[in-house]
């Protein structure tokens, strides 16, 4: 049980059955009535957001969740296969919980996969990945970084938007959340 004094970003909820992490949240007091703690929180195995709001100092069960880190090992069918670098075991994981994330994994890549009771409910990758552009349409003479962008396939298969001055073989950073560009990596 936690108070809502105990709430911070990644802690995971158990409402009602289901498993809610807080994505953000924020203590109100009011000039007038009681103080409340008003959240954002995402359902773990269905990914819907949702905000709620609790009043000040209310008890919320929370879910003990595991959270290991792995190294991504390749893509078999519908699954997504893991393995514990402390143990060796390797784990096969959903297409549906490895989620959009999946388009920026790297073979050897270092995740953090969440599990809660031997279920995996989500897998964290790096913030930044660095991946190199497979294909794009080629740089003109002239094209500047605040011109506009133009699309790019990434090793992994991803096509994200990149300035017009990217090249084939160039190596990004990206950001793993939404796939946007950070800038190119000097090697």
């Amino acid at each position: 049980m936690a108070d809502t004094s105990d709430f911070k970003n990644g802690l995971v909820l158990k409402i009602e059955g289901q498993l809610w992490q807080i994505i953000e949240f924020q203590h109100v007091k009011p000039g007038k009535g009681p103080a409340f703690v008003r959240t954002k929180m995402k359902n773990v195995l269905s990914g819907k957001t949702v905000d709620k709001t609790f009043n000040a100092g209310v008890k919320v069960e929370t879910a003990t969740v595991d959270r290991r880190d792995m190294t991504y090992l390749y893509h078999d069918g519908s699954d997504y296969i893991f393995m514990d670098g402390d143990t060796y075991d390797q784990i096969p994981i959903s297409e549906g919980t490895v989620g959009d994330g999946a388009r920026f994994l790297l073979e050897n890549m270092q995740v953090q996969v969440a599990t809660h009771e031997d279920a995996p409910l989500f897998v964290e990758l790096p913030v930044t990945v660095e991946l190199e552009v497979k294909h794009t349409d080629p740089g003109l003479q002239g094209d500047r970084s605040t011109g506009g962008t133009k699309p790019a396939t990434l090793e992994t298969g991803a096509e994200i938007q990149v300035p017009l001055f990217i090249n084939t073989g160039d190596k990004l950073k990206v950001d793993s959340r939404d796939g946007n560009y950070l800038g190119r990596v000097n090697s």
